[in-house]
């Protein structure tokens, strides 16, 4: 038998991060080198259980079944069971593993018992496992199991679920926890996870290896993401039978926060129509570098999804992949669009965590589920890397805690215990009940929704585009030169050709404004002009939105709360407040806070 050490992959230093271009499932016969010190770490520490956190299009796949096969290959186990929070996932883990040499059963159940011989191992869902955790804990004690726990942190999304992951695995002989997203916004613990409690008393989870986004976008493992944010003007009916009318991405209250969303993704307005066609522009532009790229519309529920691909029908001329996870079809549908070149995919959750499509390069979040969880777990289906220089856009509407997660993408988070509520909004970990309770349940159609609400009319207009912390543009109309600027950008680009990109649209778009601003008018030469420390509303309010989401940013990387990031910014340029600071007091603020980010990545 050969020795211990025989099969484990050579250190790091050895290969490229990026080696290969791209690790598909479990088809690599050479890892990345993330893969390759997460598996010497694991094989050098032989430990019951590991949890390995890494971004979304890493490659935890390939990893574990590495683990695996190396497991199996030294009869450290015999058996191999895969759990996952979805059906489709099931069939994904079997053909991954199929392809580095391991059977897999995607189709047991635990009340069929016994597998066919040919199997080495089964595929089931964290829900399957809830139903009878004792048949699982049977075939657990019956064989040496390697138990690998894709996207561990559902093991948290019921109670039941995570008794009765608990209950089944307890016997394992092994258990490999992977996620890209540890962190949740509840107080569920995760089983089989370690939690450290800290100086402030709560418990926060703690990986045995982590490789965040940060690091594999400088990696080149991962691709860049552009936010492209859109505003516009609401009107809607309340249930109370009031008529309201908001901008969206104005500071607003929760409630009416979430009314205005509504109202935007309402598929009859002139929202979301103005919002798909202008992500179908990017598309465009993104496949003249990279021909097969393909567009993906994250929708809230089965009636807006298919409302939504009547709209995209309309404007392309091409009928999308429509993906609704109780239809048995599904798998196959997500399958053969990853395989053609055809242009927009339209799913309610079923493709926000897990799927693999790389060729997806756009994507509109057009869902009311405003989780930090969820959220990451969408924009990781747009960044899985296939070569070099490939960026991905995702539009998102203009809602400050869209904004804020987008801006904090490259923020590696834990899983807390025992925080404290918090009743400030802009709290990406305040506890969101509703919000939790509405990412969970199972997708269903729109009829549930309250009836008395009614959505009256919207439109849309450019807001601001998000890359790397930073936010750039100063809003315009659509098809505005500031829109066009940014849906233009090129499909290949390095990280940092889209920030020096970026930053010269900004000073472009800047200098056009102080220019339009200043032109004289001929027809009154003696008015006396305005002060440039006076600009209009409209001017304010934008620059006003720009600090407040640059703050949030801020408040997210440093954990800082706002106001005193605001009295920072007050007591070394001094002012008023910045409700009251005027046009140039808050553009000074912009910049100090666009330099201290700059100095923290340097």
């Amino acid at each position: 038998m050969p020795s211990v050490d025989s099969h484990v992959p050579a250190p790091p230093a050895v290969l490229p991060p990026a080696y290969p271009d791209r690790a598909a499932w479990g088809t690599a016969n050479k890892l990345r080198a993330w893969q390759a010190e997460a598996l010497q770490l694991y094989m050098d520490k032989q430990p019951k259980d590991f949890l390995a956190v890494a971004t979304p299009g890493a490659g935890k796949t390939t990893f574990a079944l590495t683990v695996a096969a190396e497991l199996l290959h030294r009869r450290v186990i015999d058996r191999v069971t895969v759990v996952t929070p979805t059906e489709h996932l099931k069939i994904q883990w079997a053909e991954a593993a199929d392809r580095a040499g391991i059977a897999i059963d995607p189709a047991f159940a635990g009340g069929k018992g016994r597998t066919n011989k040919d199997f080495q191992g089964v595929a089931v869902t964290y829900a399957g496992v809830a139903v009878n955790p004792l048949a699982f804990r049977v075939r657990t004690e019956r064989f040496r199991t390697l138990v690998i726990l894709d996207e561990v942190h559902h093991g948290g999304d019921a109670l039941s679920w995570g008794d009765g992951v608990k209950e089944a695995f307890e016997p394992a002989t092994r258990r490999l926890a992977l996620t890209g997203t540890p962190f949740r916004s509840d107080d569920n613990p995760i089983p089989f996870v370690t939690y450290e409690y800290g100086h402030d008393g709560a418990a926060r989870s703690k990986a045995d290896y982590t490789y965040g986004y940060g690091h594999a976008l400088r990696d080149h493992v991962v691709r860049p993401v552009i936010f492209m944010s859109y505003s516009g003007e609401m009107r809607w009916r309340t249930k109370a039978g009031d008529e309201v009318a908001a901008r969206l991405g104005e500071p607003l209250t929760k409630d009416l926060t979430a009314q205005a969303l509504r109202t935007a993704l309402d598929p009859a307005g002139e929202w979301m129509p103005a919002v798909l066609a202008a992500a179908d522009k990017r598309l465009t532009e993104v496949r003249r570098h990279m021909p097969d790229a393909g567009g993906l519309v994250i929708s809230g529920d089965q009636n807006t999804a298919r409302a939504y691909a009547k709209v995209l029908r309309e404007l392309t001329g091409e009928a999308p992949t429509v993906v609704l996870s109780d239809e048995k079809a599904a798998s196959k549908k997500i399958a053969k669009f990853s395989a053609d070149d055809s242009r927009w995919m339209v799913a309610v959750r079923m493709v926000s965590e897990g799927v693999d499509v790389p060729r997806l390069a756009v994507g509109v979040y057009a869902t009311p589920t405003s989780t930090p969880l969820f959220f990451a777990q969408a924009v990781g289906r747009f960044v899985r890397a296939r070569k070099r220089g490939e960026t991905a856009s995702v539009f998102v509407p203009s809602v400050t805690r869209l904004l804020g997660f987008a801006a904090e993408m490259e923020v590696e988070r834990d899983h807390v215990l025992g925080r404290k509520n918090s009743n400030d909004d802009g709290d990406i970990f305040a506890l969101e009940d509703d919000l939790i309770k509405q990412a969970n349940q199972a997708e269903g159609a729109s009829d549930d929704l309250d009836a008395k609400f009614e959505a009256l009319g919207s439109d849309a207009s450019f807001d601001r585009v998000v890359f790397d912390g930073g936010d750039y543009g100063t809003g315009g109309d659509l098809a505005s030169d500031e829109e066009l600027d940014f849906l233009g950008l090129p499909g290949l680009l390095e990280p940092d050709q889209v920030r020096e990109l970026l930053r010269k649209r900004q000073a472009k778009s800047i200098a056009q404004q102080k220019r339009s601003q200043r032109a004289p008018d001929a027809d009154n030469a003696t008015t006396d002009p305005t002060p440039t420390e006076l600009a209009t509303h409209e001017q304010v309010a934008l620059l006003r939105r720009e600090l407040n989401g640059l703050v949030a940013a801020w408040h997210h990387r440093t954990g800082q709360p706002h106001g005193v990031i605001h009295n920072d910014l007050r007591r070394k340029l001094g002012g008023p407040a910045a409700a009251h600071a005027s046009s140039t007091q808050l553009r000074e603020r912009i910049e100090l806070i666009r330099d201290w980010a700059a100095q923290r990545r340097a």
